[in-house]
């Protein structure tokens, strides 16, 4: 049953990035990028992982997102005001991708083996057993982190202020 359901969430996980990348108008671009993340949150949810997927719903497809609609509705991109692109950047962007590609099938040559892993413990996933390793084994790294975000949000206030009298 679940390689049923993470097979669907494959298959429509591709089909809405295609379309996030395909599609011409970039308020649906964003909206499907937005469904793409929920069905990578169902794919967190198959391998156990809750807390990640109900944060990554939270901040990608909530906040971010949000963010992504709003500066495209306040640029109001038309066709007039657009630049046309050269003949030289699709060329360059068709050259980009088919390397890409090639580098994917290369990857994929020794063929892949589709297995959901099964876990041993039921509460891998969960917010305790996190809690617990980062506040044990990671708690430097984790200290350092929320002193670079404080360092981060003062420097960014400090650049925002315009009449700054040192």
């Amino acid at each position: 049953m679940t390689l049923y359901i993470f097979l669907t969430l494959a298959v429509i996980s591709l089909i809405t990035a295609l379309l996030m990348v395909l599609s011409r108008n970039p308020v649906h671009s964003v909206l499907f990028l937005i469904l793409t993340f929920f069905t990578l949150a169902g794919q967190y949810i198959l391998l156990n992982a809750q807390f990640l997927a109900v944060v990554h719903i939270i901040v990608y497809a909530g906040a971010i997102m949000v963010l992504f609609l709003f500066v495209l509705m306040l640029l109001n991109l038309s066709r007039d005001t657009e630049p046309q692109k050269s003949n030289l950047w699709k060329l360059s962007g068709a050259i980009a991708s088919g390397l890409l590609l090639v580098t994917l099938v290369g990857a994929m040559r020794g063929g892949i083996a589709l297995q959901i892993p099964e876990a041993e413990n039921p509460g891998v996933g969960l917010v305790e057993n996190l809690g617990k390793v980062l506040f044990t084994d990671f708690v430097v790294p984790f200290e350092i982190a929320g002193i670079l975000f404080l360092a981060a949000m003062v420097g960014a206030v400090l650049v925002g202020k315009r009449d700054l009298k040192i």
